[in-house]
C-alpha cells in the first residue's frame, strides 16, 4: 500500500496565509490611496460642471440660484429647478464629496451676484484628503496645502458683474 498523504501540511498552508497577507498589506492601501484620488479628480470635475451650469443660469435668469438644488432636474424648466445638472450633484453629493452652495452677495432687488462652493471628503482621511473651493471667478482652490488647480477659461473673463 501506498502510505504518502494528499494534501499540504500545515507548514505550507501557513506560508501561502502569509505570502497572501503580505501582498494584502501592500494593495489594499494603494487600492485606498487610488480611490481617494478618483474621488478628488471627480469633485474637481464636479466643480466644473457647476460652474458651467452656473454660468449657463446666469446668462439665462441674469442671477445666480439662491441654492444648488435650483439647478438640478424639475418641471417646468424655470429658476427653481432649471435642469442644467444630474439630480446626485443637486443634492450636493458626488464620489465620497460634500457639496456645498453659499450664495455669497445679494442686492436690494433680490439679484444673486456672487457665490462659493466647497467640496469637502465625506470622510477625510476616506473618500479624499482635499478640499476644493470655488467661486464666480470659475478658479478652482485645493485646501489643505495644495495648489490651485487650472481654470479651464480664459484668465480675465468673469461670469458676472463684479460690484
Amino acid at each position: 500500500m501506498d502510505d504518502r498523504r494528499h494534501g499540504f501540511t500545515l507548514l505550507e498552508t501557513m506560508i501561502v496565509l502569509a505570502i497572501i497577507l503580505i501582498l494584502a498589506a501592500v494593495a489594499v492601501p494603494n487600492l485606498l490611496r487610488s480611490k481617494m484620488s478618483a474621488n478628488e479628480a471627480v469633485a474637481q470635475e464636479s466643480l466644473h460642471v457647476l460652474d458651467s451650469a452656473l454660468f449657463q443660469y446666469w446668462t439665462t435668469y441674469r442671477t445666480y440660484p439662491s441654492a444648488l438644488a435650483n439647478l438640478g432636474p424639475g418641471t417646468p424648466f424655470d429658476q427653481a429647478s432649471a435642469d442644467l445638472i444630474e439630480p446626485v450633484l443637486a443634492h450636493g453629493t458626488k464620489a465620497g464629496y460634500t457639496f456645498i452652495y453659499t450664495p455669497a452677495q445679494t442686492d436690494l432687488d433680490g439679484i444673486v451676484s456672487a457665490y462659493n462652493i466647497t467640496a469637502m471628503p465625506a470622510v477625510t482621511g476616506l473618500t479624499g484628503h482635499l478640499s476644493f473651493s470655488m467661486d464666480q471667478t470659475g478658479a478652482i482652490h485645493g485646501l489643505a496645502g495644495s495648489t490651485i488647480v487650472a481654470n479651464p477659461r480664459s484668465p480675465g473673463v468673469t461670469d458676472a458683474p463684479q460690484e
